[in-house]
Order: C-alpha cells, then structure tokens, then sequence
C-alpha cells in the first residue's frame, strides 16, 4: 500500500471523534453531551482556540529542510472506530520509513497536535496525540514512537513518547466511549471544580445532583419562579 490508497479512506460518520478523547478524559458527561446529544455552548477557550487553529486548519503544504509539513490531514481507525484530522504531521527523510510514492522517497511519520493553552496535568493531550498516531500506523502501515504538542501559551513542544501501556489505557478508553455511544448513554452529574471552567456547565446542570434528583430540582426551580 503506498500514500496514494490512504488520501482516498473517507471519515466515516458514525465513528467517534478523535477531538472527544479530551472531552472524555475532562469529564465523561460532558463528553456525552456534545457527542451524544450534540449539545455544545462556546466561551472564551473554546472560540480562542478556534482562533489559533485557523492557521493550522488551512490545510497548507510546504517543505522546510527537506521535512515535508502536513497540515489538517484526514485520519481514520477502523479497528478503533476513531476519525478526525491531524493539526500537523511532519515527514522527515528516514531510510527506514514509509515510501511515499507521490515524493518518490522513504520518510519517518510525526504527528503534531496544536494547543491553546499549556501543557495540562492530565493525559488528554498526549492520548488525543496517540490516537491520531495510531489511525496513521493503521493507514500507512508503519509504527510512530513518538509525537509532539505545540502550546501557544508557552510557544513551545513537549514531545510524548508512545508506551505500550499508553496504548493499552487508550485502547480500553475507546472501547467505553464505543459502548456509551452504541447505548446512547449520558453518563449522571459528578459535580467537581471543574465545572467551573466547563463550556457546558450551563446545558448540564451540575446543581441537579445536589438536588438529589432532576424531578426535585425541577420542582425547586419552578417553586423559586413561582415566589418570586
């Protein structure tokens, strides 16, 4: 198989986004929500960095040193049930590498995801990076050690090496988003600081679970409307 089979795999719908895998690991409901009920509310994080993706999304070409730089590159897994698209990926001359017919030359494969902010404490970052390299490996048939986040707060990369026991989270991770996808499933409000901060927080409700139940809080809201 050589580049010109993979440019043709089209995304298919009913695959989950790639995109999700931060959402899931922030927090599995709101996941749900925008993925499952298309529910999805903008604030300043998200239009900001929408604002630095525009570069990126452009889906430019060019060549720097003899490394050929891809930009917003369609990705797919069948295995996996992913699809979405690569910020970056940076072809560098390597004897050992994938032949891509359409430069006649062998190159190394090294995805780069774009961020807004710096680099977090969980693994969102690095996992979403993962799975865009393993829709690559599964599309081009090679294997992809490592890739790198770039950071517009910090201006800088931090590069992520892929373990095998990364892959394997990442795997299992997929698999639960499939199945609550496959059932329809929301998951229930587990209220945390992060709610704070979430784009959603308004569609959501965290304040139902201090209610105890949605009929109760409902009940509550329309008591409070009516006293006022």
């Amino acid at each position: 198989m050589d580049d010109s089979d993979t440019v043709k795999v089209s995304n298919e719908e009913e695959y989950l986004l790639i995109s999700g895998i931060q959402h899931f690991i922030f927090c599995r409901r709101q996941w749900a929500l925008i993925h499952i009920e298309r529910l999805w509310e903008e604030n300043f994080f998200t239009l900001d960095g929408q604002i630095k993706h525009e570069k990126v999304d452009e889906g430019a070409y060019e060549t720097k040193n003899d490394k050929k730089i891809l930009r917003s590159l369609s990705i797919v897994s069948h295995k996996l049930r992913i699809q979405g698209k690569c910020d970056v990926v940076e072809l560098k001359p390597d004897p050992e590498g994938f032949y891509f017919s359409k430069y006649k030359e062998k190159y190394s494969v090294y995805p780069v995801e774009y961020k807004r902010g710096k680099p977090k404490k969980d693994e969102s970052d690095k996992m979403q990076l993962l799975a865009e390299a393993m829709c690559l490996e599964e599309m081009l048939g090679v294997r992809i050690e490592e890739g790198a986040c770039f950071y517009f707060e910090t201006r800088r990369r931090e590069s992520f090496v892929f373990t095998a026991e990364m892959r394997d989270r990442l795997i299992k991770m997929i698999e639960e988003m499939n199945q609550y996808y496959d059932r329809k499933y929301t998951p229930q409000v587990k209220k945390s600081h992060k709610c704070k901060s979430c784009s959603l927080k308004n569609l959501c409700l965290p304040e139902i679970s201090e209610a105890g139940s949605v009929s109760k809080y409902m009940e509550k809201r329309i008591q409070n409307e009516t006293i006022t």
